[in-house]
């Protein structure tokens, strides 16, 4: 088990190591083609920050580890909406318009709600994960045309560009590798252990998550309310939508503890719900309010 604890802990550096880079150098890139802060925070950077989920998800299904897809992906979801927000929040309290809380935020609710009628029966067809890999594309489309742009940056220096997408291709390699490393070894430590592989999937998407708090955090304490709230919203609908409805595409997603997954699905739908009423009531997160996020991290394990 020692060798597999190692593994475990080499994919996760390897993964969280990968994601940085590629979320820096997209970053980067967004910026040097000029787009709005928000938009950024809910396409660009929600997208590089979940590529951990996506890929873990991916390489899951791809060995038949169904639970693993499927808690990583609600555990990585219930710790954004509540611990990262609070720690976020306790950095720098987070500011929002209520326009943007309600509409992002009651999006990333219906696309929790639909990834739980898509697991519900226990198995993700075909065409369950092509209507929400769809729906997921039609999301940034929206986007794009009615938040997507302001005036297009100056070019930035050939050699600087360079430099960005080597960083970004680095990424791109350096996340699947530590994605698979986790999930091989996990599953090993879950058999040995005799714990439930959809507990360590939800162990997982905590794991995962560590890319959102350390972008969100950043951006909150350098004062950038857009990326910072854009990047924990977007995030979460970016996993339930398209991460779970490519992993259902590229293989069965067989859920053998169905109990426990909707249990813990609904209570994600529940508590971030609630997160985003008081959000888009108060206008932002403050710090009474982030220990109240923490706290309802906390029920996650026992459910």
């Amino acid at each position: 088990m020692l060798i597999e604890t190692l593994l475990f802990l080499i994919g996760l550096g390897t993964l969280l190591l990968g994601a940085d880079r590629l979320v820096d150098a997209a970053v980067a890139l967004a910026k040097d083609y000029g787009v709005s802060t928000f938009f950024i925070g809910v396409t660009v950077i929600s997208i590089g920050t979940s590529i951990p989920e996506i890929a873990v998800t991916i390489v899951s299904a791809m060995n038949s580890a169904g639970d693993i897809v499927v808690g990583n992906i609600i555990g990585s979801e219930t710790t954004q909406i509540t611990l990262a927000v609070g720690i976020v929040a306790l950095i720098a309290p987070i500011t929002s318009k209520r326009k943007d809380v309600m509409m992002y935020g009651g999006t990333m609710v219906a696309a929790m709600v639909i990834m739980l009628f898509a697991i519900h029966s226990g198995r993700i067809t075909v065409f369950e994960s092509l209507f929400m890999m769809l729906t997921y594309v039609f999301f940034l489309y929206f986007m794009y045309a009615t938040d997507g742009g302001e005036e297009i940056a100056e070019e930035a220096e050939k050699e600087v560009m360079n430099h960005r997408y080597f960083w970004l291709v680095v990424g791109l390699v350096a996340v699947p590798i530590g994605a698979h490393l986790m999930v091989e070894s996990g599953i090993v430590i879950a058999e040995q252990l005799g714990v439930p592989q959809f507990l360590i999937g939800q162990l997982t998407g905590i794991a995962t998550t560590l890319p959102e708090i350390a972008v969100a955090g950043l951006a909150a304490y350098q004062g950038t309310a857009g990326v910072s709230a854009g990047s924990l919203l977007g995030s979460n609908i970016t996993d339930p939508l398209f991460s779970i409805g490519v992993a259902g595409f590229v293989a069965d997603v067989i859920i053998q503890n169905q109990q426990a997954v909707m249990s813990a699905g609904i209570y994600m739908v529940a508590v971030s719900a609630f997160v985003v009423g008081i959000w888009s009531w108060r206008e932002g997160i403050d710090r009474p309010t982030a220990l109240l996020c923490i706290l309802l991290f906390l029920p996650s394990f026992f459910i």
